[in-house]
């Protein structure tokens, strides 16, 4: 795409010079922004105790990044990101790739024995077990191997200025500012991915200020370099999430088709005895413990009836905090089951012929015209979209699979 678009202004040179217009709107674009920042930004940075000092090292320079993604510029009309970009809400069955999982996993045994001592004594102090925090690590960083190439103010300055989430990013700028401020990191330091996420374990610059901790005590909260750090962070983010020790994430499950896919969700957790009595049991052959009967349990179908099933505990939801995808949520359950010795999925992720990130919001708008809770029509298919899909198919006396499929989006136009 990069190379037609370029091909194709060459062209427009060619032919006149009309390629113009494009350099005078990021110009404008340019202007614009440096207002944001001076007129916007820095009264409430100023408010909040960031010295000028600060605020010109980190913003002075930067200009507006126009290649991130999910941006709206000025005088475009809105409309939904067709695409998604991201890959906790694409394919369940792409997201789950066995190679992928199990190199993951083969890592995280590895790294279970180096850092064996440190995550027994982080667990001891915060209930979260080592192999879930590894499980985030990896997910978040591949073990500290990925490259965190943004510059942290030129991410967190475009986003406040011109992204779907201002409110959200402008509250992470300021965050940032205060970074630098209190003296924890230097301008240079502030090193982001494409969405303004620092360091091994990706905090947010807010959650950095609040839930980043010193793991070796250097009295240095450095999540770029430390790993007793990086792990002693990753490990309060949860505990302080509301970790419950002693329970793990969940079960995989077979759900048998009497029970409805229309009860998932973390609104609606029963006993896991009532799931028993239903007909559901753990694809291991084991019983439930017996402590977990009488406790909480939640129905999982991440993919509908297309994928397997699970009952999941109320920490699968405190994981979900870290990053707000069941997709994600189950992966690093189902990693730090592998580091610990388990092995692949029982059930298989089927294949679907997927739909856009458009055509789920489209059907999503469909839905919610006729009564149904999908959560917003963002083109994500999350629990309330996943379990209005079954109820819609349920009332039309169709299989209900709670999974926004092709034939679906066709039914409903």
């Amino acid at each position: 795409m990069r190379r037609i678009t370029l091909a194709l202004l060459a062209l427009t040179t060619l032919a006149g010079g009309v390629a113009a217009p494009a350099r005078a709107e990021t110009s404008g674009v340019e202007a614009g922004f440096r207002r944001f920042l001076n007129d916007e930004i820095w009264p409430q940075a100023k408010a909040e105790g960031v010295s000028r000092q600060t605020f010109d090292a980190a913003l002075g320079r930067v200009k507006p990044n126009l290649k991130l993604p999910d941006l709206q510029l000025p005088g475009q009309p809105k409309k939904v990101e067709e695409i998604n970009r991201q890959a906790e809400f694409q394919s369940p069955s792409a997201y789950f790739d066995e190679a992928k999982v199990a190199g993951v996993a083969a890592k995280g045994r590895v790294l279970l024995k180096t850092y064996g001592p440190v995550l027994k004594r982080i667990e001891a102090r915060t209930g979260v077990p080592g192999e879930i925090v590894l499980a985030i690590w990896g997910r978040e960083s591949g073990y500290g191997a990925a490259k965190i190439p943004y510059d942290a103010f030129e991410v967190l300055g475009t986003k406040a200025y011109l992204s779907r989430r201002k409110e959200m990013f402008r509250g992470e700028l300021l965050a940032a500012l205060k970074i630098v401020e209190d003296g924890d990191l230097t301008v240079a330091q502030m090193k982001s991915s494409w969405a303004g996420a620092l360091g091994q374990p990706q905090f947010m610059p807010s959650k950095f200020r609040e839930l980043a901790v010193d793991g070796d005590g250097d009295g240095v909260r450095d999540i770029w370099n430390s790993v007793p750090d990086t792990l002693a962070s990753i490990a309060h983010y949860l505990q302080l999430s509301g970790w419950v020790a002693g329970r793990g994430w969940g079960f995989e499950a077979a759900i048998p088709a009497g029970v409805s896919c229309t009860l998932e969700g973390p609104d609606m957790g029963r006993p896991i005895a009532d799931f028993v009595r239903a007909g559901v049991t753990r694809v291991s052959g084991k019983a439930f413990p017996a402590a977990e009967t009488k406790a909480t349990g939640h129905l999982l179908m991440p993919a509908g009836r297309f994928g397997p099933g699970f009952i999941a505990t109320p920490n699968f939801y405190v994981v979900k905090t870290y990053n707000n995808s069941d997709l994600y949520a189950l992966f690093i359950g189902h990693v730090a089951d592998r580091i610990a010795g388990a092995g692949p999925f029982a059930g298989s992720w089927q294949p679907v012929k997927g739909l856009t990130r458009g055509d789920v919001s489209r059907l999503q708008e469909r839905l919610q015209a006729g009564g149904y809770d999908v959560g917003g029509t963002d083109g994500l298919a999350g629990f309330k979209t996943r379990r209005s899909i079954g109820a819609y198919e349920e009332k039309a006396g169709l299989n209900a699979d709670c999974w926004p499929t092709r034939e679906l989006a066709v039914r409903l136009k």
